[in-house]
């Protein structure tokens, strides 16, 4: 065996520091080829192109391109080194960088083009001259003296990176040049009289070459016959060799040494694939071909090795098709065992398909699979989202989800369930935020993509068999088609329970998000707020990481939402309250980055940001989530404000609603509504009079409506909503005016049934809202003049500010000695809802059964019952909520404010998330 691959070193070869320009001269000599080429064919048919005049069309590969424009570049330098216009310089240079990086990822090589050392030396020079002549730097303008010395510090920085070129260069530059092109030519002579060639050095042939070469004019059938370039001749060839003259020790030998060259200076990373690559086709044993295929998908994850970019999608394409393989191997071989805790024996791999005991191959199929779902999910955050590319792009997700089915399924037979929990977490986290049609939508995708990737399946099994077939084949054992569920809540049921009983905490915890954000989706309220409160996640969401914490908001987001669309404004409101307090929601969701003038952030924190957004298919509307915590706020707070208009910040249900009404109320001209908060203050003005059509033509009007499914009954129950609010604040706001007032008359006016009318007027009765009795009768309301003396009011506040302190005190002696125990009485302040209850009780979130989430029980943890109101900052949770004047309510509400005071104090700003509190059912 003479071939030059078996024999190279890993990377100390002169041929790995080759240049660009050899690629361009090379990449010339095949274009005239093909315009030679191209000449020869069009000669029989010169009568043809008359209407050319002689012109000829030249067709340049992208790679050209970006060489003429960095040479184009380069020119405008030497411009503006000639007038000393180092603004201009300054903006070359720049722009020559950019340029760099995009020949780099054409060309696929690590290699910088000599016409940038070329460049950088020239500037080097320039640059010492400027800064030698002192005279010709007092002359300067400002601005050209402040780029003079910006390109300074950017030169100096940047040629440390270039440092060892940049000296070679200085040393022999002509030299250095003719030997970078003698290498080329070297190579080009070498591959020919290789006996079995390195199919990096194949990949020199460009599909130019391919092109280039002439049809054979004498075809009998007159059809056109593709000829092979290089690469594949060559292939073709080493492929013909007889496999007994290739052994385990030749594969393992070069496997390791194209190993340990990898992230060495000067390694190139495609080539380092195509290399492992080859290997996979002549390795011995299956167990060989396992640990070469887990080292391919481990270069091409280096393909890509900044955390801001992402894996070329050809190149992940190809990483999840060597992932199906692996999974092919295990499967046809259940004596393979993957493990990357125990470091295999050296010659593990030499043990054949007949060897009977346990083969151990280094290997981790789960860790594998999470950075292929990553990478999918960076490439999502790169592309734009309103191109063609990653509509694109969405549609490889049922590509993912196959895998990531067929290794669950492998990791289950193997009994490793703590894995395959995993794995379902990544499944769970592609199918959770989609409703039901999209479900629909992409399941249909999924099956008209199996047909056409029949078809590009089997050209690429054409391409890869091209010569006779790889020492070891692979016959493809697990299924590549997607079986998805006809009903995605089906679907997420099976895999939240596998979760629930075999995932660690973190795993749980995100399962469980994922799920009551999916029941929420499907308008299962109750479901969604029984499962938040089991879990108890809102208690310690604080101590885990940032990224739970968004997906926690996100379902909180969701919830609030899901209790909007089915009538519980108060619980809608309790859930959206706490994201809209800080102005901050973009940056809670992950949905975009906003600025503050009060908080400066670092690049740093600024990319770790960006990192973590969500792609914009898993949006939430922010308008809708906007309009539906408004209006939720909009039904609270009128009528709070009317039954507290002489002390209107007595008690404040939310703050940010009174914070807009008061800078809508403090414009001089008010205009047409234009955005979703003028619609709303619009609909209050309107509604704090009792006009409720006015106000409901404004909500009406919202463009956001067209973003629900059950746009009509939403709004039915919005205008229902408005007309209650509408006759409470009426009551509230005009009782002084009158004597007594007739049920009828009260119906006709807000457009609401006798029944309606009674029922909200004897609840304002009953809570004190309302001073006033029925005369039956006469359906007639009585209004009793009810008013307290200065010494009552003044008493009435004494007693208040004194159980407040009495309270204060109670609760820092309990921070002090660590009681709790007191069964004190509890209040709640401002905008904070009284309820009952202490501080719930019962079985952490982690020993809840799947199947008492669903059916519920007698005995749940986390409500409260009428009595004693809780104390301020305490952690309470979905407590019953009081009505404006204090009678509990039927439903579970929420309250706004997140954990205790002391813990909140600790907590830092930006990592405070959205929470609801508990309390215990009487």
């Amino acid at each position: 065996m003479a071939s030059r691959f078996w024999t190279q070193g890993g990377s100390d070869t002169e041929e790995e520091e080759s240049d660009f320009e050899d690629e361009i001269e090379n990449g010339g000599a095949g274009e005239t080829t093909a315009t030679a080429a191209g000449s020869r064919y069009l000669q029989g048919n010169a009568s043809d192109s008359d209407d050319s005049d002689g012109q000829r069309r030249v067709v340049r590969s992208a790679k050209d391109k970006r060489f003429e424009e960095m040479t184009i570049t380069v020119d405008q330098m030497k411009n503006a080194m000639k007038i000393n216009d180092w603004v201009s310089l300054q903006e070359s240079f720049d722009k020559i960088n950019k340029q760099l990086e995009k020949v780099m990822r054409v060309t696929e090589s690590d290699r910088v083009p000599n016409l940038y050392i070329k460049c950088l030396v020239m500037l080097e020079d320039f640059l010492a001259e400027a800064l030698a002549n002192k005279e010709a730097k007092k002359k300067m303008s400002s601005s050209n003296h402040k780029a003079l010395n910006s390109m300074k510090q950017k030169l100096k920085k940047n040629n440390k990176q270039y440092e060892e070129f940049i000296n070679k260069y200085r040393e022999n530059p002509e030299s250095e040049e003719e030997r970078l092109e003698e290498e080329d030519e070297t190579e080009e002579s070498d591959g020919s009289g290789s006996e079995f060639e390195d199919p990096s050095q194949l990949g020199a042939s460009t599909d130019e070459e391919d092109e280039a070469e002439e049809p054979e004019d004498g075809a009998a059938d007159g059809t056109w016959e593709k000829k092979l370039s290089k690469k594949d001749k060559l292939m073709d060839r080493e492929f013909k060799k007889d496999p007994s003259e290739i052994t385990w020790d030749t594969v393992n030998k070069k496997f390791k040494e194209v190993v340990a060259a990898r992230g060495r200076k000067g390694t190139g990373r495609f080539e380092q694939v195509e290399q492992l690559t080859f290997l996979t086709k002549v390795a011995k044993t299956p167990a060989q071909k396992l640990e070469i295929l887990f080292s391919v998908i481990s270069a091409q994850f280096d393909v890509n090795p900044g955390l801001s970019g992402h894996m070329p999608i050809n190149v992940w394409k190809k990483c999840v098709q060597n992932m199906l393989v692996i999974v092919d191997i295990l499967v046809q071989c259940p004596n393979i065992v993957v493990d990357d805790m125990v470091e295999p024996d050296e010659n593990e791999t030499q043990k054949g398909a007949d060897y009977n005991g346990t083969i151990r191959v280094w290997g981790n199929l789960v860790a594998f699979l999470e950075r292929i779902d990553n990478e999918f999910f960076k490439s999502l955050q790169c592309i734009d989202p309103h191109t063609r590319e990653y509509v694109e792009r969405l549609r490889d997700e049922p590509m993912f989800l196959v895998l990531a089915q067929n290794v669950q399924e492998y990791l289950e037979r193997n009994g490793d369930l703590k894995s395959a929990a995993r794995v379902a977490l990544r499944r769970i986290e592609l199918i959770y935020y989609k409703p039901q049609e999209v479900y629909d939508a992409m399941r249909k995708l999924a099956e008209l993509s199996e047909a056409a990737g029949d078809e590009d399946g089997d050209e690429a099994k054409a391409e890869e068999s091209r010569g006779p077939s790889a020492f070891v084949v692979t016959p493809e054992l697990v299924s590549r088609k997607s079986s998805f569920p006809e009903n995605s809540r089906a679907l997420m049921d099976i895999l939240v329970s596998l979760v629930y009983k075999n995932g660690d905490e973190r795993t749980k915890a995100r399962s469980m998000l994922c799920d009551i954000y999916h029941h929420a989706l499907f308008n299962e309220f109750s479901i969604a707020r029984d499962l938040l409160l089991m879990s108890h996640l809102q208690d310690n969401i604080q101590l885990m990481d940032v990224s739970t914490q968004i997906l926690f908001n996100r379902a909180m987001a969701q919830v609030g939402l899901c209790a909007f669309r089915v009538g519980l404004i108060a619980e809608g409101h309790g859930c959206l309250s706490e994201l809209y307090s800080g102005g901050r929601v973009k940056e809670l969701l992950a949905q975009g980055v906003s600025q503050s003038r009060y908080h400066e952030k670092t690049p740093e924190q600024e990319r770790l940001e960006r990192r973590r957004q969500m792609p914009y298919h898993m949006h939430i509307n922010l308008e809708l989530l906007e309009a539906v915590h408004l209006i939720c706020a909009m039904l609270l707070e009128v009528p709070n404000m009317a039954a507290n208009s002489l002390d209107s910040k007595h008690k404040i249900i939310s703050r940010t609603f009174r914070r807009l009404l008061e800078l809508s109320e403090r414009q001089t001209f008010t205009g047409p509504p234009e955005n979703v908060r003028d619609h709303v203050m619009a609909a209050t003005r309107a509604l704090c009079k009792g006009d409720f059509q006015k106000a409901f033509d404004f909500i009406n009007s919202l463009d956001v409506w067209k973003l629900l499914r059950d746009r009509e009954n939403v709004l039915e129950m919005l205008k229902a909503k408005i007309r209650e609010e509408a006759l409470r604040t009426y009551l509230l706001t005009y009782c002084s005016s009158y004597d007594s007032l007739s049920l009828d008359q009260l119906t006709k006016m807000f457009d609401l049934s006798d029944a309606q009318t009674h029922s909200i007027v004897c609840k304002m009765m009953i809570n004190e809202e309302l001073h006033a009795s029925w005369d039956q009768p006469t359906q007639c309301i009585i209004f009793h003049d009810v008013e307290h003396s200065r010494l009552q009011a003044l008493a009435f506040q004494l007693t208040e500010k004194l159980s407040i302190l009495a309270e204060s005190n109670e609760r820092a002696v309990d921070a002090r000695i660590g009681g709790g125990g007191l069964d004190l009485p509890l209040r709640r302040r401002d905008n904070q809802e009284y309820a009952a209850g202490t501080a719930a009780v019962g079985g952490r979130w982690q020993d809840f059964n799947f199947t008492q989430g669903r059916q519920g029980s007698a005995g749940r943890t986390g409500y409260g019952a009428g009595g004693r109101p809780l104390a301020l900052g305490q952690a309470a949770g979905a407590v019953y909520s009081r009505d404006r004047s204090g009678q509990s309510r039927g439903t579970g509400g929420y309250s706004g404010r997140s954990g205790s005071g002391m813990r909140g104090s600790q907590m830092d700003a930006s990592a405070r998330m959205v929470s609801l509190n508990r309390g215990i059912r009487g």
